[in-house]
């Protein structure tokens, strides 16, 4: 080996050196400097997230307060009963008569930050002043929900049943605020109540009237009439359309079709050849249609047996109770 490529040898290993110092070097001291900047920024990061979430807690926590402003109470039996006399309230001022409707506490149910009451609402009326209620209902001003609203006919003509719930909640825990009028602004004469005369003027839910046979030709005898269906006579004439409690005591509700008037009946009264003795609000299958759960029901005592006639049936559709049906502790009389 000559002068010349010892040279140019001592050369490339020089250069070859300086690449590897300049990797070690780097590996030593710009490992510790870019751990430093991935644990900056992992901080950022999470200081973001920090402020974010701190956003979003005063965010949700001025609309708690909003909705809480809207409540009746902290307290759920005080919130139930002024979100009751709201509805009865509403009732009257809809142009309904209250004892038309019956009322029953849903109870408490407890949900993801709040507790949950209201009550289910059962009756019928004229249609106009039914949509009136269901209006004022839906616009109120305090923080509420209609649940499973049902129109249906009724047997009287200009007449619809309706049953809903009307539920309302308590925040929990409730912030301190200061609650305002909770009255509502609109009435059944407000503009916003016009959008719905349409349903009204074509008195959509009434129910289907056959058209009536043509007359006989000339000369011929009329058709003798239809024999009458069977069950008890005068009986399918009265239809029990509220079973409410107030203070305790049992209130039945007796709609009389042909007098278009309806009596009320508490327990131990004599109806429909039997004496009432307990009002049942037992889920139970309706009668003909298991499948469907009936609410409630009156029993009454005809001799030494017990029949039933459910909520929104007529006193022809009463049946027999068998003793395995029979509520526990029903009274005697």
């Amino acid at each position: 080996m000559n002068d010349r490529e010892k040279k140019l040898l001592t050369i490339i290993g020089g250069m070859v050196g300086l690449v590897l110092l300049f990797l070690i070097g780097r590996s030593v001291f710009l490992k510790p400097l870019i751990e430093i900047d991935r644990r900056i920024a992992g901080v950022r990061e999470k200081l973001d997230r920090l402020a974010k979430d701190r956003r979003d807690y005063f965010a949700a926590e001025d609309a708690v307060k909003a909705v809480a402003t809207r409540t009746f109470s902290d307290d759920i039996d005080q919130a139930s009963a002024r979100f009751g006399e709201m509805l009865t309230r509403t009732l009257i001022n809809s142009g309904l008569r209250e004892a038309d409707f019956s009322r029953l506490p849903t109870g408490t149910r407890k949900i993801r930050g709040a507790l949950e009451t209201g009550w289910t609402v059962r009756g019928d009326g004229p249609l106009h002043q039914v949509v009136n209620l269901i209006f004022l209902l839906d616009r109120a001003t305090p923080v509420h929900r209609l649940d499973g609203l049902t129109l249906s006919p009724s047997d009287a003509p200009g007449r619809v049943k309706v049953s809903f719930r009307y539920l309302t909640l308590v925040p929990t825990p409730c912030p301190e605020v200061e609650r305002g009028d909770l009255e509502s602004r609109l009435n059944a004469e407000s503009p916003e109540r016009r959008a719905y005369d349409a349903m009204v003027a074509r008195d959509l839910l009434r129910p289907y009237i056959p058209r009536p046979a043509p007359a006989p030709p000339a000369g011929q005898p009329p058709a003798p009439p239809r024999p009458a269906p069977p069950g008890s006579p005068g009986l399918e004439a009265y239809r029990l359309v509220s079973l409410s409690e107030w203070a305790g005591e049992s209130e039945i509700h007796v709609r009389d079709l042909t007098a278009q008037k309806t009596v009320r009946y508490k327990v131990g009264d004599t109806i429909a050849g039997g004496v009432i003795v307990q009002v049942d609000y037992r889920p139970m299958p309706t009668p003909g249609r298991e499948n469907i759960l009936s609410g409630s029901r009156v029993i009454l005592r005809i001799g030494n047996e017990y029949w039933a006639i459910e909520r929104g049936g007529t006193f022809a559709q009463r049946h027999k109770l068998k003793p395995e049906q029979l509520p526990p502790g029903i009274a005697q009389f």
